[in-house]
């Protein structure tokens, strides 16, 4: 399945139906009357969000969205049938963006299940039955219904997820999330191996989160060098990030500087979550060397640093113990003699 995040679709509303304009014609009844009937509702545009969906992929083919119109008002009293709304489904995690300015948020469906009326259908209008009074006995008049709306909006999916992944490009962002998650992420020895955002869950001492892995990002990637910064949009939602630096490739401390001012310049508070620096690939170092740069990390503005390695496995767990820290208490299990069972809480120790 292809993976598309924005999309730009067409909307419109039924408009609503016409009132009749009727009169009664039955034999042996001296004075008919007006007997035309409203006309119908039109349909509503509704976006719902539901699970199971990851991409936006096929907004791609279909673009235009309409409504039914209300049905017209007929003799004898009839009136219109009401157009039926028209649900369009959407992944959750999805932002609904009015087009004209490309930041104004209509609608933001973060909960499965969650729906939102985007546009009303119009009223239906009047017929002539409902204009008859004591001094206008055969009224002429009705209304033909209020016209539909419409709109061009965004769809913009934001990934939901608890730890997001940064790194700069062969940090070893896939191999990491494929150690950890059933996620078959792409591995090669070339830059932008990964060109979209991959989603795993993670199992770690009865707790499971969600890990977002994005395209690696490069110095000037705010200004659109490499993929640009457009990915991080779907980590904009994490409690926490896990900061992948490779220690086989360039200076740790200019590539953990490098990902700080591209979070920084792009802003939306990822510049104020909590990160933890993990220092990859120490299986192809000695303990040595991998303590002097977890020291020069330290320097450059890094709270702790975990030495790992995403091939083999090493030092996970204390990584994994120190994410859960920042993630929702943990839930308890029911041992089979009844007892309570808490999660393992051994201390993480970072470099």
């Amino acid at each position: 399945m292809h993976f598309l995040d924005q999309a730009k679709i067409y909307i419109r509303s039924g408009a609503g139906g016409p009132g009749a304009v009727s009169f009664r014609r039955e034999k042996y009844i001296e004075y008919g009357g007006p007997d035309g009937g409203n006309g119908g509702r039109g349909g509503d545009i509704v976006f719902e969000a539901v699970a199971g969906l990851n991409t936006l992929i096929d907004f791609r083919y279909t673009q235009h969205f309409k409504a039914p119109r209300g049905g017209h008002g007929m003799g004898k009293d009839r009136n219109g049938a009401a157009g039926q709304s028209l649900v369009i489904k959407v992944p959750v995690g999805t932002q609904i963006i009015d087009d004209e300015d490309r930041e104004t948020v209509l609608a933001d469906l973060v909960d499965a299940g969650q729906r939102v009326v985007l546009l009303e259908g119009g009223m239906g209008g009047r017929g002539n039955a409902s204009y008859k009074t004591s001094t206008n006995r055969a009224p002429r008049q009705h209304q033909p219904g209020m016209p539909a709306q419409e709109m061009w909006v965004w769809l913009r999916l934001k990934l939901l997820a608890d730890v997001g992944l940064v790194g700069l490009p062969n940090a070893g962002k896939s191999t990491f999330i494929n150690k950890l998650t059933n996620t078959k992420a792409k591995v090669g020895d070339y830059p932008f191996t990964t060109l979209h955002p991959q989603l795993g869950v993670v199992r770690h001492k009865a707790r499971e989160f969600v890990l977002a892995d994005i395209p690696g990002l490069i110095a000037g990637a705010a200004d659109g060098a490499g993929i640009g910064d457009r990915f991080l949009g779907h980590i904009e939602r994490c409690r926490v990030l896990i900061h992948l630096i490779d220690i086989a490739g360039t200076d740790p401390a200019e590539a953990m500087q490098v990902i700080e001012e591209e979070l920084e310049a792009y802003g939306a508070g990822l510049e104020d979550k909590p990160r933890l620096i993990a220092l990859n690939k120490i299986d192809l170092a000695d303990a040595e060397l991998a303590a002097d740069f977890a020291e020069e990390l330290k320097d450059a503005g890094a709270d702790a640093v975990f030495p790992i390695s995403g091939a083999t496995g090493q030092g996970m767990d204390a990584l994994l113990d120190a994410v859960i820290s920042y993630l929702p208490a943990a839930t308890v299990t029911e041992r089979p003699d009844g007892e309570r069972e808490e999660d393992d809480e051994t201390p993480w120790s970072p470099l």
